[in-house]
């Protein structure tokens, strides 16, 4: 394997954890007092805050509930949503520099280990453990093994981004299956011994409008992508209709025609059903599977090296457009309205997974750019404590999520009651 697969336990350097705590706060979020507002200075990123994050909401007694999970006699599994790239970790590096300076993150291996041996040294003083794609034992031992030393562990549980801020997606076990390990182990030594999956979430939030940033954004996507006759409308109008000839662009591929008018949902629907077919077909996947399961056994299927080169391009080919597709969830079509915080998601998302091949495209999916200067609004729902639990993984998955979105769903009824979103119809909208 090459060093990018292979698992290093990380070495945390205190001091310097603690110098990039005040890095991240000026540096990556809030910026540099008396540079940030005035002009020019202000289009520099390190100087008004590369996040563009000038304000953090996180209540005093939600830190409090945190932090008592924290400490010596229990290992805590922090677990944020993942709203966003980039901002994920410097927001997640403000709250465990509050209840547990030492706690260590979980990264992607690309991060960790393919930035080359100088940054792989940073990152591991840096306490972040890189999670290596169908090889994590490694990591998981560290983690449970660092969690009992009463430092916190950090972990995504929606694992990859889907850029969706008010939605909280399925959850993975990794969290909960370390904290079984580390309470067995815990009690081994100390009957008392506690172990916590402590949820965290935040929704970000602009303090004005960012309309012409938007605008702006919008263009760079129409140009980049070579979609003519977009232009003009809200942005929210504007990323529908980019979204509407990327998927006519399937259509073309599956061979289908859609019918005039129909949803943006429904057109989708049949792309996936289609391609569905075709990767069942593909990898004889047995009858009855629906699309998780169908693309559990095509990376199964992949990972086997089943068939020549050219069979295995084409199986990996069709997985990547289902789950590009489906990136755009039901999450979208629920709602009348569409704020612009979600309309700055979808631009992301789809200068993410379609605009590539330039510095600026490269640079933006590591560093993504927001439109304004936003607010942080962190919330800590009700701690898991797997000590008092006598339910199922299964089951812990359902309560944390429920926590989750519970407080996701407060925190935006909150900011709509104080007049905090500027919004447009949702043109994705489908009863």
């Amino acid at each position: 394997m090459g060093r990018i697969d292979v698992f290093v336990a990380p070495r945390p350097n205190p001091a310097l954890i603690n110098v990039m705590t005040i890095v991240n706060r000026i540096v990556m979020l809030r910026g540099v007092p008396g540079f940030r507002d005035f002009l020019l200075f202000n289009r520099l990123a390190g100087l008004r805050g590369v996040a563009n994050v000038r304000h953090i909401d996180f209540p005093a007694a939600d830190q409090q509930r945190l932090q008592a999970c924290c400490g010596a006699g229990q290992a805590t599994f922090i677990t944020p949503n993942h709203p966003e790239f980039f901002t994920d970790w410097m927001i997640d590096k403000e709250v465990v520099s509050r209840v547990s300076p030492l706690a260590a993150s979980w990264a992607t291996h690309g991060v960790v280990n393919g930035l080359g041996r100088p940054m792989q040294k940073f990152w591991l003083a840096n306490n972040l453990i890189a999670q290596i794609p169908g090889n994590n034992e490694a990591a998981k031992a560290h983690s449970v093994d660092w969690a009992l030393q009463s430092h916190g562990v950090l972990l995504h549980p929606e694992g990859g981004v889907g850029w969706h801020g008010n939605f909280v997606g399925p959850l993975l076990p990794g969290a909960v299956e370390m904290g079984l390990e580390a309470l067995q182990r815990g009690r081994e030594m100390n009957k008392e011994f506690k172990a916590w999956v402590a949820p965290v979430v935040w929704k970000l939030a602009f303090t004005g409008n960012v309309e012409p940033a938007l605008a702006r954004e919008c263009a760079y996507v129409e140009k980049s992508l070579k979609i003519e006759g977009a232009a003009g409308g809200s942005p929210s109008e504007r990323v529908y209709r980019i979204y509407s000839t990327l998927l006519s662009r399937d259509e073309q591929a599956c061979g289908l025609t859609a019918e005039e008018g129909a949803p943006y949902a429904v057109r989708q629907q049949s792309v996936l059903a289609e391609l569905g077919r075709q990767l069942a077909a593909a990898i004889a996947a047995g009858p009855g599977l629906d699309m998780a399961e169908l693309l559990r056994h095509s990376r199964r299927w992949l990972r086997e090296g089943k068939a020549d080169a050219d069979e295995q391009k084409r199986v990996r080919k069709l997985t990547e457009t289902i789950q590009r597709i489906q990136r755009v969830g039901p999450w979208a079509f629920a709602d009348q309205t569409i704020t612009q915080e979600e309309t700055a998601e979808h631009l992301k998302r789809i200068r993410n997974d379609y605009c590539k091949g330039t510095l600026r495209d490269t640079i933006n999916r590591f560093i993504p750019q927001p439109a304004g200067p936003r607010c942080a609004h962190i919330r800590v729902p009700e701690p898991l404590g797997l000590h008092a639990y006598g339910g199922s993984i299964d089951e812990a998955l359902v309560v944390l999520r429920s926590r989750m979105q519970e407080a996701v769903t407060g925190i935006v009824a909150e900011l709509q009651a104080g007049g905090g979103f500027i919004s447009y119809p949702n043109p994705f909208y489908h009863r």
